[in-house]
């Protein structure tokens, strides 16, 4: 699916509450472990068999990672 699509769907599917195709890109460049992209025309695409799980890790590190932002809020 192309990366449209898969924000769209990582919103609708409730991994996390936001997504863009832009962040979907940034991050196939950027992360060795983002799952295997291929050109289609103008598109890039993934298999969303593999882009699911990516996604639901991808949020769980980011939900910890700001539960920890929000305790040390609190603290000061």
């Amino acid at each position: 699916m192309t990366f449209r699509e898969a924000a769209r769907r990582v919103v609708e599917e409730g991994i996390a509450p936001s997504m863009s195709h832009q962040r979907v890109s940034q991050l196939a460049r950027t992360d060795e472990n983002f799952p295997p992209v291929q050109q289609v025309g103008r598109s890039k695409v993934a298999d969303w068999r593999e882009l699911k799980p990516y996604f639901a890790a991808h949020a769980k590190k980011a939900a910890i990672r700001d539960s920890r932002r929000r305790l040390g809020e609190s603290d000061e």
